[in-house]
C-alpha cells in the first residue's frame, strides 16, 4: 500500500486499496463505522453511506446550468421532505434553504448546485445524459454532502445549535448565485456559515484549509476599439488599430504589477484577441478580453479606476478610440480565524491525518458574497484517489473518488455537533 493510501485510510477508515471510481456503487469499501447507535451521524452513514454515491450519480447523470436547477432542486426538496425536513424554495424555483435544530442563531452550511457548460468525456455509466453540460466541477458531490449531513442531521436527537442549509443554484457564473441568495434574506439569523469544495490535488481523506484569502477575486476586461482603418503602407496617415492592441497587451499587465504590491497575488492575464483579415489593411475594429485577479480585498477595489487609468494613458497617444467594459466578479473567499479554527477541529475528528494545509487560489468562488454579510470559512475536500493522474477541475474528464462524500458529511456533522 502507497503512503498515500495509508493516509487516507488511517484518517477516513475506508480501505485506500478499494476502486475509488467503481462503476457499482456496492464495490465501493465503505468507512467503518465506529459509534453506531441510534440517532449518531455514524449510525446514519452506516446505513445510508451507498445512498450518497447513487444520490451523486443521479445528480451527475442529469446536470443543469445555471439558474435552470429546476430538477435538482426537487430531488434534494423531496429527499428533505421524507426526512421530516421543511425546505423553502428560493425566488424562481431553483436552489432551496432548510432550517434544523433549535430556534436562535444558526450555523449556515452551503453546497452550489449547477454545472458547467462542458462536454462529458469521462465514458462512466452515469456519465451527463444532457449534451454539452456536465459536474465537471464537483457541484454534484458539494449538493450530496449537504444533501447527506442534512439527513443525518436530521435523526440526531438533540443538535446543539441550529442549521441553516443553503443549496445555492448559479454559481459558475458571475457575479454568481449567492447574491441573489444574500437579496432574499437568507444570511438573517446566521450567526457564521461554511463549504466545502472539492480539490482534486488533495488525497481522499484530506481535507485543506487556512486562515485569510483562500481564493481570488477575479474579474473580466473586455476592451472593445475601433480607428479608422487605412493601408498598412500608410499608417501615418490612420490610426494603427493593431498597434494599439499590442501596446494594451503589453502594457496593461506590465504596469499594473508596477503598480500594486506584489505580496497580493494580482494578476492581469489576456485570454482572446482578435483584430482584421487581411495583412496589408490596418482594420477598423478589434477587440481584447482578459481577467484580472487578486488575492486581496483592499486591492480588488481598487483595480477597476487603475485599469481604467492605465488603458486610457496607453491608448491616448495612438489616436485610437476605445470602450472599456470592465465587470466585477466576486470578491476573494477570506477565512476568518475563528471559523477556520471551528473547520479544523471538526476536520482533526475524522482522523489523525485529515487535516491539510491549503494555498490560495487564483479562481473565484462567489461563496465569497456570505462572507460579505457574516464570517465564516470554505475548505477544500480531497477528492483524489491517490492513484493516477490528477484531473484538474473544469476537465471533460474530470471525476472524483466517491470516498470523499462520506468524508465531506463527517466534517460539516462535526462543525455542527461540535458548536458550543
Amino acid at each position: 500500500m502507497s503512503t498515500t493510501g495509508r493516509s487516507a485510510e488511517r484518517a477516513t477508515g475506508i480501505d485506500a486499496g478499494a476502486c475509488a471510481l467503481a462503476e457499482d456503487p456496492a464495490d465501493i469499501v465503505l468507512p467503518n463505522t465506529v459509534g453506531t447507535g441510534l440517532g449518531s451521524v455514524e449510525g446514519w452513514l452506516a446505513e445510508h453511506a451507498l445512498d450518497l454515491v447513487q444520490f451523486r450519480r443521479h445528480i451527475h447523470a442529469n446536470p443543469e446550468l445555471s439558474r435552470t436547477e429546476f430538477a435538482t432542486t426537487e430531488f434534494v426538496s423531496s429527499w428533505l421532505i421524507k426526512a421530516g425536513l421543511t425546505p423553502q424554495p428560493l425566488p424562481g424555483g431553483t436552489g432551496l434553504i432548510c432550517d434544523i435544530g433549535p430556534e436562535g442563531p444558526r450555523i449556515g452550511l452551503r453546497a452550489d448546485m449547477d454545472a458547467l457548460p462542458l462536454q462529458e468525456f469521462t465514458g462512466l455509466s452515469f456519465a451527463s445524459t444532457v449534451p454539452g453540460v456536465s459536474h465537471a466541477c464537483g457541484h454534484d458531490a458539494h449538493t450530496t454532502i449537504l444533501l447527506g449531513t442534512a439527513l443525518a442531521l436530521a435523526e440526531v436527537p438533540e443538535l446543539p445549535v441550529g442549521v441553516r442549509l443553503v443549496f445555492q443554484p448559479a454559481e459558475e457564473v458571475m457575479p454568481g448565485g449567492a447574491i441573489d441568495v444574500v437579496a432574499t434574506g437568507a444570511m438573517e439569523g446566521v450567526e457564521r456559515i461554511f463549504a466545502l469544495h472539492c480539490d482534486p490535488r488533495l488525497e481522499v481523506g484530506r481535507v485543506g484549509i487556512r486562515v485569510g484569502a483562500i481564493t481570488s477575486a477575479a474579474d473580466t476586461i473586455e476592451l472593445v476599439l475601433d480607428s479608422p482603418g487605412g493601408h498598412t503602407s500608410r499608417p501615418h496617415l490612420t490610426s494603427d488599430l493593431v498597434y494599439a492592441i499590442g501596446t494594451v497587451i503589453t502594457g496593461l499587465p506590465g504596469l499594473l504589477s508596477r503598480r500594486i504590491d506584489p505580496r497580493t497575488s494580482t494578476v492581469m492575464v489576456w485570454g482572446a484577441v482578435s483584430a482584421g483579415k487581411a495583412p496589408n489593411a490596418i482594420p477598423q475594429t478589434g477587440m481584447l478580453t482578459g481577467t484580472v485577479r487578486t488575492g486581496d480585498h483592499a486591492t480588488w477595489s481598487l483595480l477597476e479606476p487603475m485599469v481604467r487609468e492605465i488603458v486610457d494613458g496607453l491608448l491616448a497617444p495612438t489616436g485610437v478610440r476605445y470602450q472599456l467594459n470592465y465587470r466585477r466578479g466576486v470578491p476573494p473567499v477570506v477565512n476568518d480565524e475563528q471559523s477556520t479554527r471551528m473547520f479544523e477541529d471538526a476536520i482533526r475528528k475524522v482522523g489523525p491525518d485529515a487535516l491539510a494545509d491549503t494555498m490560495q487560489s487564483g479562481g473565484g468562488e462567489d461563496f465569497s458574497w456570505y462572507l460579505e454579510e457574516v464570517p465564516g470559512a470554505m475548505a477544500r475536500l480531497g477528492v483524489w484517489s491517490g492513484h493516477g493522474e490528477q484531473l484538474d477541475l473544469h476537465q471533460p474528464t474530470f471525476d472524483l473518488d466517491e470516498r470523499a462524500l462520506a468524508v465531506g458529511v463527517r466534517v460539516l456533522t462535526n462543525i455542527v455537533l461540535n458548536a458550543r
